[in-house]
């Protein structure tokens, strides 16, 4: 069954109304889904390849067709304007494209669409908005080509500089400029800030929730109340080489006995800053890495997040307080180095509620959520109030084949959206 007829069964047409249309999105998805789709199931548009740039293309025509003017900037970034009634600071939404190899069919994709349904159903209903609104696609927000996300939003904000971009190296060993030029850019154009020429008052994101709160409680969205900031924190563990078979041991400096140590302490440390805390050890090199050799050295990087960043650095403390303690009693060496510290975003509070009362006005009881990933609304929230709003993810799969969202909770996250974006550019 393709994605449009799986998307389609059983769906609740009572949820087309006030211009919303469930089954423009379902095609929607299905035709971007099918832009570099695999044999299993799943699609990989890197950040900056064909396939991305032809996602882009096909949603810049629906926003063409929709009556958006569109623009892009020399990240790549694509903008869609639906002018409003007045030259004040406009109000965008918005996510991104572009996916991690073999992902899902929802993450970003969503967000994207959901944002043009709404400019959709405003063309439908002849509701010209207070202030002008722009849909955002940024770019290479998975970070799969050079292993740094949100690049498109963060060139977007002007974050970037020249040191970074020297640093980027896609894994065909391609240099930034390379990639930029093919995709049909350059890196003076990419380091000029789009956000200097706009004038914006609020940004917000749909996005699938990428957990299993939504799921937990049968709720279709959730109100996101922060953005986890990630910390990766490298530590090497340094011992002393040897035989397997014929250093005692008694007499032994291993290292591998010190991260194992290590790792299986740091899961009580989050609990011990906040609730919403989160450490994980996915990566661990070992040296020289031979089947009869007592390692000499033992390398892994800790990812921290929260998304409070005092709670965060807090818990980065606790975790090189807890790496000279193991070293000390195994009798070894450890370093750290903090390699990557990126700010969390706490949702302001008044957006929460306007949030909240919008969901109960659907019929739908408020459910708070952080946000464990990064996202593109993290970026923009740095400098103007950003909100999220997450859509039910079945099992709380992400970054995969089986990756889904009902399209009944796909329409519901786009009728919350509206009615946000609504109340936020009439309020003001």
């Amino acid at each position: 069954m393709v994605l449009y007829d799986k998307l389609l069964a059983g769906y609740n047409t009572q949820l087309d109304h006030s211009g919303i249309n469930g089954k423009r999105l379902a095609s929607r998805l299905h035709e971007l889904s099918k832009i570099g789709a695999g044999e299993n199931g799943g699609v990989t548009r890197i950040g900056y390849s064909p396939e991305e740039k032809h996602a882009k293309e096909i949603v810049s025509k629906w926003m063409t067709e929709a009556g958006l003017e569109v623009t892009t900037d020399g990240a790549g970034n694509v903008f869609g304007r639906l002018k409003g009634k007045s030259e004040g600071p406009i109000v965008m939404s918005g996510s991104h494209l572009d996916t991690v190899p073999s992902g899902g069919n929802f993450d970003g994709v969503l967000g994207v669409l959901a944002a043009l349904e709404v400019a959709e159903a405003w063309k439908e209903t002849g509701y010209i908005p207070p202030v002008s609104y722009e849909v955002a696609i940024f770019s290479d927000e998975e970070g799969s080509r050079f292993n740094a996300g949100i690049t498109g939003s963060d060139a977007f904000m002007g974050n970037l500089s020249n040191e970074v971009l020297d640093t980027y190296i896609d894994a065909e060993g391609k240099s930034f400029d390379e990639v930029i030029h093919e995709y049909g850019s350059s890196r003076e154009e990419f380091l000029q800030p789009a956000s200097v020429e706009k004038d914006m008052q609020f940004f917000a994101e749909v996005h699938i929730e990428q957990g299993e709160v939504l799921e937990k409680f049968d709720r279709p969205v959730g109100i996101v109340n922060g953005i986890a900031g990630p910390a990766w924190l490298e530590v090497t563990f340094e011992g002393k080489a040897g035989h397997a078979g014929n250093t005692p041991m008694g007499s032994r400096k291993d290292p591998v006995i010190a991260a194992g140590i290590f790792v299986s302490e740091i899961e009580s440390l989050p609990s011990k800053v906040s609730e919403t805390a989160v450490a994980t050890v996915g990566k661990l090199n070992v040296h020289p890495n031979g089947v009869n050799v007592i390692a000499q050295k033992v390398e892994l990087i800790v990812d921290i997040r929260d998304i409070n960043e005092r709670t965060r650095d807090q818990l980065v403390e606790l975790i090189c307080q807890k790496a000279e303690s193991v070293a000390e009693q195994r009798g070894l060496q450890a370093k750290w180095n903090l390699n990557t510290k990126i700010k969390p975003l706490p949702i302001k509070r008044d957006l929460q509620e306007r949030l909240a009362d919008v969901v109960n006005k659907l019929g739908i009881t408020p459910t708070f959520i952080p946000s464990g990933a990064g996202h593109d609304a993290m970026i923009l929230g740095e400098r103007i109030p950003a909100a999220m709003i997450f859509a039910r993810s079945k099992e709380g799969i992400s970054h995969n084949p089986k990756e889904w969202t009902s399209l009944d909770d796909c329409v519901m996250a786009v009728h919350v959206l509206k009615q946000l974006l609504e109340k936020v550019m009439e309020e003001k």
